[in-house]
């Protein structure tokens, strides 16, 4: 039941237009998802580097490291995933009404889940990239050793394999790590996030 005892001060803090005027730039979520091992957290690490070149601070949110802070309560159930990606979307909102750049690295496997987290966060500041590699492409890279742990029955509801990833339909991005090298993948993803940042 709510707590009627509340008292939010929202409508007294400084207003997001303001914080975005003195970073310089607009405020937005980059939802990168896809497989584990399709590049998503290479991905943000690089971008986050880059943007930093040019003096713009963002924030980046990763699955690995909020799993094992925020949400280490939860598992790998849907319903825990659902749960996991709920707390993510909110912090994510909570900093882009703050005016930050947020990147977000989380394999976000169903589409109800992406929807959720558009909802949240809000369809003018939700940014969706898809991050493309195929099932197989990820196992035989295994970056992080977890195909191998899943195929010798170590992990359950191993997504792709246990567990269905649902293909984005209509992602704002597509970023195809098969056919493009990581140095043209950020150039291209760097590339659409200045356009939607700039003032």
């Amino acid at each position: 039941m709510p707590d009627t005892n509340l008292y939010p001060i929202s409508d007294r803090l400084l207003r997001r237009p303001e914080k975005e005027r003195q970073l310089g730039r607009k405020g937005a979520v980059f939802w990168l998802c896809g497989l584990s091992g399709s590049g998503k957290s290479t991905l943000a690490i690089e971008l986050e580097k880059r943007l930093s070149d040019r003096k713009i601070h963002s924030i980046v949110l990763d699955g690995d490291n909020l799993r094992s802070t925020l949400n280490k309560d939860l598992g790998f159930s849907n319903e825990d995933r659902e749960e996991n990606l709920r707390r993510v979307s909110e912090v994510a909102k909570l900093l882009v009404e703050n005016g930050m750049l947020v990147i977000v690295s989380f394999i976000t496997p169903l589409e109800e889940f992406r929807k959720q987290a558009k909802e949240v966060i809000g369809p003018s500041d939700y940014f969706e990239i898809y991050v493309k590699a195929s099932f197989d492409v990820c196992r035989q890279r295994d970056v992080k050793g977890l195909y191998a742990k899943a195929g010798e029955g170590k992990i359950s509801s191993f997504t792709g394999k246990d567990s269905s990833f649902e293909e984005p339909t209509t992602p704002w991005l597509t970023i195809d790590t098969e056919s493009t090298s990581l140095n043209e993948s950020v150039d291209s993803l760097l590339r659409s996030v200045l356009k939607q940042v700039e003032f």
